[in-house]
């Protein structure tokens, strides 16, 4: 497992993993091995174009499964949006003969996706860390 490492820019440092998952339209198990290769390519582009990482990819026929470290100046549903859009584009070009067969207009992903927050530590190691904070001594009113 890769360990989460804090990263730095400009006046921010954080740690944003994002699972995310994305499923063929009407989850027709379309691709194949070399579709799969050729998806995580286009997924390294875009995250690198985004100034984001892929940290981990994998899939079956109908669906596919991204670990993305992101990046505090980028909106999560933009950068889902693109990845969908760019991979669907390559997609469809580079395999219009298999994947007409299982579409009939122009659209490989469904139109949803899952994005779940992924974290080194849980949220009650979180809850617990931020309550056990050393606070600023209260000023005393001298009464």
């Amino acid at each position: 497992m890769q360990e989460h490492l804090l990263r730095t820019s400009g006046h921010a440092a954080f740690a944003l993993q994002y699972h995310l998952v994305f499923v063929t339209k009407y989850r027709h198990k379309c691709l194949t091995a070399e579709m799969l290769e050729q998806l995580r390519v286009q997924f390294l582009r875009v995250c690198l174009a985004w100034r984001c990482e892929l940290t981990e990819f994998n899939g079956e026929a109908d669906h596919v499964h991204l670990l993305v470290t992101g990046h505090p100046t980028v909106a999560l549903s933009r950068l889902v949006g693109n990845l969908k859009t760019v991979s669907a584009r390559y997609m469809r070009a580079a395999h219009a003969q298999h994947l007409k067969k299982f579409f009939w207009k122009k659209i490989f992903w469904s139109g949803a996706y899952a994005a779940f927050t992924v974290g080194a530590a849980d949220l009650a190691t979180v809850i617990r860390y931020i309550q056990e904070q050393e606070s600023p001594a209260l000023p005393s009113t001298g009464k």
